[in-house]
């Protein structure tokens, strides 16, 4: 059976913009510097239907097309497309599953957020953005090994009540959240970017976090007044 005959008009529409959205998306990573060859990984929830969007395994960025897409169940079953869905999509769709608010998720291997995750450190907010972006550290999350969805469970658990649109998962890499794919991209290339910045600032010395009531005030007025997309 092809989507067409499981699906409602208005899901296949959605399905057919995700994929254009996903496949552009992912330039936003190699642009950012946050993969290297084809590593990482984009995804996007499809309204209405128990779906996602996610790219292909094995398939370069300079060979991605939203045909080369692929639509997989929140089980991480195959769907639709002609390719197998990334390593990472039973991570991804366990998110899904369990956190219904999220629309898109991000993975990159981004070498300074990843450098604080092979350390199994929290970054701290020692920074106005980081309290703007994050409303706090972004935290660690456990180790688990692909393959299956232990990695999305520690995603859950640890980004479930927490602020923080980023995970940095044990000795593996980022992880991050978002009300819409390019919500979560963003917060990918914020995570590096802070991730980056902290790690410079340490070499020169000790760094202070940022007091609780101020980090509570920067977050709440950059989310909700200045207004984020």
């Amino acid at each position: 059976m092809t989507l067409s005959d499981l699906y409602p008009s208005p899901v296949l529409q959605d399905i057919e913009r995700l994929r254009g959205e996903v496949c552009r998306l992912h330039a936003e990573l190699v642009r950012w510097g946050l993969v290297t060859w084809t590593s990482g990984n984009v995804s996007a929830r499809v309204p209405g239907a128990d779906l996602l969007v996610i790219k292909p395994s094995g398939v370069s960025y300079d060979e991605l097309t939203p045909e080369t897409m692929v639509v997989t169940d929140l089980e991480a079953n195959l769907v639709d497309g002609r390719h197998s869905p990334s390593s990472d999509t039973a991570a991804h769709a366990y998110v899904y599953a369990h956190m219904p608010h999220v629309g898109g998720v991000v993975h990159t291997h981004s070498p300074y957020a990843t450098a604080w995750a092979a350390r199994g450190e929290p970054v701290p907010c020692v920074i106005t953005a980081m309290a703007d972006e994050f409303g706090g550290d972004i935290p660690v999350g456990p180790f688990a090994l692909i393959g299956d969805d232990s990695i999305g469970r520690g995603i859950v658990e640890t980004l479930r009540g927490h602020r923080s649109p980023a995970v940095l998962m044990r000795q593996h890499g980022p992880f991050t959240i978002g009300a819409s794919a390019r919500s979560a991209v963003k917060a990918a290339v914020m995570c590096e970017d802070v991730a980056r910045t902290v790690h410079f600032a340490r070499q020169l010395g000790p760094v202070q976090r940022l007091p609780e009531q101020a980090i509570d005030s920067l977050f709440e007025r950059y989310q909700n007044v200045y207004g984020q997309r």
